[in-house]
C-alpha cells in the first residue's frame, strides 16, 4: 500500500520535469493506475491541458477512486461506452468535452480477431516455468491480480482458483499478477500451491507482447480470472470469461462473463457452464475495433483550455 503512494509522489516529481522540458500542447492520459493519477496532477498545476480516456466505469479496487479524481481534474474525456459518458456527464462535466470514442484496446482486439492464427511457440518465445502440455486440443488462460481493498486476503483468494484450476484436464496457462498491493500474497500462494502439488497441465508466464496474448485469449477456450481484459477486448473476442470477484464490479460487460465469488466450487460450475456453450458473438460495447482515429481526430480539432467550472 505504502508503495503505491510513494510511487505517485515519484511519478509527480519525475513528469512535472518531463513536461516542463517538452512543453506538450496537451497531456493524454488513460484509465486509472496510480501512476496515472500522478500524470494528471502534475499537467493540472502545470496548467497544460488534460485528455483523459476510460474515464466514467465502475469497478471495485483503488482503481475507482482514482479514476473518478481524474475526471474532475482532466479537460477532456474520451470514454469508452455509453454508460461511461452518462456518469463522466453526472459528474458535472459540460457535454462538449466528453466524447464516446470507444475503447483503444479494442483497436488491437479487432487486428487480432481479422487474424487469429497462432505465428508463434508459446515455449519458445515466453519461457516460463512449469509443463509444456500439448495445447492442440484446447486449453484455459488465468490472470488474477490482487485486490487493495481486501489485501489480507489475496492468498486466501488465489489459492481458490488454484484449486478449482488443478482439477481440470485441460492445460491451463497462468499468468502472473501485476505489482498492487496484495501482490505478495497472491505470488505466495502460487508458489506454495506449485511446490506442493503436481501440476502436470500448467505452465506459467510472466507476460506476452498484447497482440501474442490477445491471440492467445481468442484461440483459448476461456479466461479465468478478474482482469480488465476479459471484461473489455474479451467481450469483442466473444471469449467466455469466469469474473472472480469484486475486482471488475459493475463494470459494463458483454454476455460472454459469468460472474463468480471467490470459490473453486463456483469457479468450476461457471468453467463447465462455458464450456458447454463455446465462444459468445462478439460484443461492441467497448467500441468497434476504431477508437484510436476517433481520439487522434478529435485530439486535433478541440480547442485547447486548461480551466473549467463544475456544469451545475
Amino acid at each position: 500500500l505504502t508503495a503505491a503512494a510513494k510511487t505517485t509522489g515519484i511519478g509527480i516529481l519525475e513528469l512535472s520535469t518531463v513536461f516542463d522540458n517538452i512543453k506538450p500542447d496537451i497531456v493524454v492520459t488513460i484509465a486509472d493506475r496510480f501512476e496515472t493519477m500522478a500524470t494528471a496532477i502534475s499537467a493540472s498545476y502545470m496548467n497544460i491541458p488534460l485528455a483523459h480516456l476510460q474515464g466514467g466505469e465502475v469497478t471495485g479496487n483503488i482503481d475507482e477512486k482514482v479514476r473518478h479524481s481524474i475526471t474532475k481534474l482532466s479537460d477532456y474525456h474520451f470514454v469508452a461506452s455509453e454508460s461511461a459518458y452518462d456518469r463522466v456527464i453526472k459528474l458535472g462535466e459540460e457535454p462538449d468535452t466528453v466524447f464516446n470514442s470507444g475503447c483503444p484496446s479494442i483497436d488491437l482486439a479487432a487486428e487480432v480477431f481479422a487474424n487469429p492464427q497462432f505465428d508463434f511457440d508459446l515455449y519458445k518465445k515466453y519461457g516460463g516455468v512449469g509443463a509444456h502440455p500439448d495445447y492442440s486440443k484446447g486449453y484455459w488462460v488465468v490472470m488474477q491480480h490482487p485486490v487493495t481493498t481486501e489485501v489480507g486476503a489475496a492468498r486466501k483468494h488465489i489459492e481458490e482458483t488454484l484449486h478449482a484450476m488443478s482439477m481440470m484436464e485441460e492445460p491451463v496457462f497462468w499468468f502472473w499478477p501485476n505489482v498492487d498491493a496484495g501482490a505478495d500474497g497472491t505470488s505466495s500462494g502460487i508458489r506454495s500451491f506449485r511446490e506442493a502439488n503436481k501440476l502436470n497441465h500448467f505452465h506459467f508466464f510472466k507476460n506476452m507482447e498484447p497482440d501474442d496474448f490477445l491471440r492467445l485469449l481468442v484461440n483459448a477456450k476461456g479466461l479465468v480470472g478478474n482482469s480488465s481484459v476479459g471484461i473489455r477486448e474479451c467481450a469483442y473476442l466473444g471469449v467466455p470469461v469466469v469474473n472472480i470477484g469484486s475486482r471488475q464490479n459493475r463494470r459494463d460487460r458483454g454476455h460472454n462473463v459469468i460472474d463468480v465469488d471467490y470459490d473453486r466450487n463456483q469457479i468450476m460450475a461457471a468453467i463447465r457452464q462455458h464450456a458447454e456453450h463455446g465462444n459468445y458473438p462478439p460484443s461492441h460495447v467497448y467500441g468497434g475495433g476504431n477508437a484510436g482515429p476517433n481520439i487522434a481526430e478529435l485530439l486535433a480539432t478541440v480547442p485547447l483550455r486548461f480551466h473549467k467550472t463544475i456544469a451545475y
